[in-house]
């Protein structure tokens, strides 16, 4: 999808509804800089606000993501490329997601295990406790803090695949967090078979 064109656009038909950036960026209750930043080709759009986007803007979502009115002859086959570009996006992102959580995992175990030996140091040199305690408690708050937040990415970015039926789906955060695993392989109840079953990370639906 060409970015520059959809914010052009949406640029021609917000003048067109005689909107400002503020006053359209009010009915959807967000700033103004976002719709700046549409305008100018730099983002687009979120799914969860691109239909009242489009219902303000009086067009459909296939000229939103076409950057122009599509006629009702192209209009099946520009929906079907629409759809593939935006799958082929969603997986690139989840792809970058989960690499963000291995750079997180890493990190913060890094940290931690920093943490732990200038805690070991100061214990041998004899100084108080406390020296001791403060860069341990320091080391596995952030690891706690950074385990939930790749924990969170882990769920959201892509899909588990169920062994029993080959259901895929997105499981809860509680799902995820309390399922024994191993890497990104955990053992979790389908949603659509019932059974439990040892189920793999995909990016594809």
């Amino acid at each position: 999808m060409d970015q520059i064109k959809i914010g052009k656009f949406i640029s021609e038909r917000r003048k067109s509804q005689n909107m400002t950036q503020l006053q359209l960026a009010e009915k959807l209750g967000i700033t103004d800089r976002a719709v700046s930043k549409w305008e100018t080709g730099r983002s687009l759009p979120d799914a969860s606000i691109m239909l009242k986007l489009c219902s303000i803007l009086k067009i459909t979502v296939n000229d939103l993501l076409n950057g122009e009115a599509v006629s009702m002859e192209k209009y099946n086959e520009t929906t079907e490329k629409n759809l593939i570009e935006m799958v082929k996006q969603k997986e690139e992102a989840d792809k970058r997601l989960l690499s963000t959580e291995i750079v997180i995992g890493v990190t913060s175990t890094a940290f931690l295990f920093a943490m732990l030996a200038v805690g070991i140091v100061f214990m041998k040199s004899e100084k108080p406790i406390w020296t001791f305690i403060v860069p341990v408690a320091i080391g596995f708050i952030q690891f706690i803090i950074c385990m939930s937040f790749a924990l969170r990415i882990e769920q959201k970015a892509g899909y588990y695949e169920c062994a029993k039926c080959g259901h895929r789906y997105v499981p809860s955060y509680k799902a995820v967090n309390l399922a024994m695993h191993m890497g990104r392989t955990r053992y979790m109840k389908c949603p659509e078979c019932g059974q439990r079953s040892w189920q793999k990370k995909v990016i594809t639906k």
